[in-house]
């Protein structure tokens, strides 16, 4: 049994790189042999299995008492050309980051009042991959599409060797 999983694929995909957390997000779910979100589908009404997976436009202070229920909280973001590596992957820690307002709420500051709230946070990872194209519109540019496999395969590995 794996320890219950969570993961948030952010951003926007109406700004086309910008939405590659929703196309991890997707590309993990037909990978567990689940049907896709839909572009306008979060993904939270099918909470309640072993590892879940929803989509976000961004971070909000109430998505703290959703993940106060995991063990685990994978969030899927894009970077931008200031970060050289084209997928980058860290541990995010429990404390308050300013701003705490809804459009700028870091990962830290979700799990920080998870913990505050709640009583419990669980392990955090970040994973953020290069972005090339946030210009308005849809679809991935090719080379952050070509990051995704990658990632996904990640995540799949994380899940496995998680302790249950």
């Amino acid at each position: 049994m794996f320890r219950r999983t969570l993961i948030v694929g952010f951003g926007n995909p109406f700004r086309r790189d910008d939405g590659v957390g929703a196309a991890v997000a997707n590309a993990l779910l037909v990978r567990l042999g689940r049907e896709p979100l839909g572009p306008l589908d979060d993904g939270f009404d099918r909470l309640g299995q072993q590892v879940d997976v929803i989509q976000v436009h961004q971070l909000i202070p109430e998505l703290s008492e959703t993940v106060a229920s995991y063990d685990l909280l994978i969030l899927v973001d894009a970077h931008i050309g200031a970060i050289k590596e084209p997928v980058v992957e860290q541990s995010i820690d429990p404390f308050f980051r300013a701003p705490l307002v809804a459009h700028q709420t870091q990962p830290s500051s979700v799990l920080a009042l998870s913990q505050q709230m709640h009583g419990t946070t669980p392990e955090g990872v970040l994973i953020s991959l290069r972005g090339h194209d946030f210009g308005f519109g849809e679809g991935l540019s090719p080379q952050t599409a070509a990051l995704v496999p990658e990632v996904v395969g990640r995540i799949v590995e994380m899940i496995r060797s998680s302790p249950g």
